[in-house]
């Protein structure tokens, strides 16, 4: 296949947009976004990008050549095409398509095509002509070309709701992380958990209907896994959190320290603080604080590595 020599002229209507930000170091960027309404087999390649592409068909048919496979392409389907990657790309020859696309890069570009279930043996998903990528892609395009700074945001949220859309395509019926058991996977989720909620007042019942899990069941494998039960890792968390605030907020009173992790109850807070540390919270600051700053630094340090 040839490409044609300006790109556009196999195309009934062709449009594209770049991004008016660019951040040179950033972990994900979007370049550009374009649509086009192809010419009966207009093709493109065999060629070669150094970004990634994805394009979703809106409507017609055409046919997309990697190196590993061949796919017969119609409206719903979405092609990711990874940097390096040799491929060609033709419109069907009666029932040209119509497709929308976009490109993207940065540090952590491979990782997130990767997390969403892209390989470059599996490029291609079908998200059905009803889902939202094209108007999300419309939406990007259209940001783009008003060349306002937010369209830099607006890119990258659009970006991670197809990339959520196709990891809910790609990982139907994958196994698990190889070495990586269910088990191990429900314990993380159950510590994420708790490392991003234990500033509010929630209860082990509330992150098991959260997770979808019986409680018993989660308690079981938790402490399989840890050693300790998620009542006492999470009260132990909040704990250790509320040491951190002592000596850095000398302003925050006991009450307002208690409060910001998730013990709304200041006596129970100080009960449990005197149950792990052997002393009440407001002893262990008047320690801390009195302390040359050297020596609180090197004691706490000794602390957290136990």
């Amino acid at each position: 296949m040839q490409e044609s020599p300006s790109g556009k002229s196999g195309a009934l209507s062709y449009s594209v947009a770049s991004n008016p930000v660019y951040y040179e170091q950033g972990a994900l960027h979007v370049l550009f976004a374009g649509a086009s309404q192809t010419l009966p087999g207009h093709a493109l390649g065999p060629k070669l990008f150094d970004y990634y592409l994805l394009h979703y068909v809106e409507k017609g048919a055409g046919t997309f050549r990697t190196e590993l496979h061949t796919y017969e392409l119609s409206a719903g389907d979405c092609f990711l095409i990874h940097p390096g990657q040799l491929v060609s790309y033709q419109s069907h020859a009666r029932n040209p398509w119509q497709y929308r696309w976009i490109a993207f890069t940065g540090s952590q570009a491979a990782q997130h095509a990767e997390e969403a279930g892209f390989r470059p043996e599996k490029s291609v998903f079908h998200a059905g002509p009803s889902c939202g990528i094209s108007d999300w892609l419309s939406v990007m395009q259209d940001a783009f070309a008003e060349r306002k700074e937010s369209s830099h945001f607006t890119s990258l949220g659009t970006l991670y709701m197809i990339l959520a859309e196709a990891q809910n395509h790609l990982s139907q019926g994958q196994t698990l992380i190889p070495g990586e058991s269910s088990i191990r996977r429900t314990v993380k989720q159950m510590i994420q958990y708790m490392s991003t909620q234990y500033a509010y007042p929630v209860s082990i019942e509330q992150m098991s209907a959260s997770l979808g899990y019986n409680r018993a069941y989660l308690s079981r494998i938790f402490k399989q896994e840890t050693g300790l039960s998620p009542v006492t890792y999470l009260l132990k968390l909040r704990i250790d959190k509320s040491r951190q605030l002592l000596r850095e907020r000398p302003d925050l009173s006991i009450e307002q320290v208690s409060a910001s992790v998730g013990l709304p109850d200041a006596l129970y807070f100080s009960k449990q603080f005197k149950r792990f540390h052997g002393e009440a919270p407001s002893l262990y600051r008047e320690k801390i604080l009195s302390r040359p700053p050297h020596q609180s630094l090197q004691k706490n340090t000794q602390q957290n590595k136990r």
